[in-house]
């Protein structure tokens, strides 16, 4: 059975106002952890001019793949390309070079270890001048940003103690540890972000 996610059927409207203006000049996106494949699908329909890499660990890429072919029998997609299997930790990530990366409600589900990976390891495949975007909850000085996250991040925790929102100066220090500056973080319903990195050239 296709896999099915609420919460991309509700979040990939907002998401993709603040995305495709940022997106307009790129020719190539890889998408980290694509899920069901929901985000991918609808995204490279709205986008014809990138070219849409998914990935995910291995687990998932069945599901993707069924998403990826319901659109692409119909001739609706002609622009995003078969999952490959990614575990951020991996030391060897796929062999592309890309103007843009994003990833949507990952880095909570990630422990601390594997987010630092994430923003040691991205620079391997993001051009110089990229984009990195990431969506979700994150905090700020420490402090939820509402009761409702507050829950979420209790919720994640009884499920994996290793998962967890995570503070937004941590990320960013990370970041520019791995050479990117933010350039701006934008407010999204339901207490979530989406904040935007560019890689800076060497």
């Amino acid at each position: 059975m296709k896999p099915f996610s609420e919460s991309c059927e509700q979040n990939k409207n907002v998401i993709l106002e603040i995305i495709k203006p940022i997106l307009s000049s790129c020719k190539n996106v890889l998408e980290i952890v694509s899920g069901t494949g929901q985000h991918a699908v609808y995204f490279a329909q709205q986008m014809p001019h990138l070219q849409w890499y998914t990935s995910d660990r291995i687990e998932a890429l069945n599901g993707i793949q069924m998403w990826l072919d319901e659109f692409q029998s119909e001739g609706n997609l002609k622009n995003v390309h078969p999952p490959v299997s990614l575990d951020v930790v991996q030391s060897q990530w796929p062999e592309l070079s890309v103007d843009a990366i994003f990833t949507a409600n990952t880095l909570h589900i990630m422990s601390r270890y594997e987010v630092q990976v994430f923003f040691e390891r991205v620079p391997q495949v993001l051009n110089d001048g990229g984009l990195l975007i990431v969506y979700g909850p994150f905090n700020y000085q420490g402090q939820y940003t509402s009761d409702s996250n507050r829950q979420f991040d209790g919720w994640l925790k009884s499920r994996n103690p290793q998962s967890c929102i995570k503070d937004f100066s941590e990320l960013n220090d990370w970041a520019e540890k791995s050479g990117f500056k933010i350039l701006v973080d934008y407010e999204m319903p339901a207490n979530n972000r989406i904040l935007l990195w560019q890689k800076e050239a060497v």
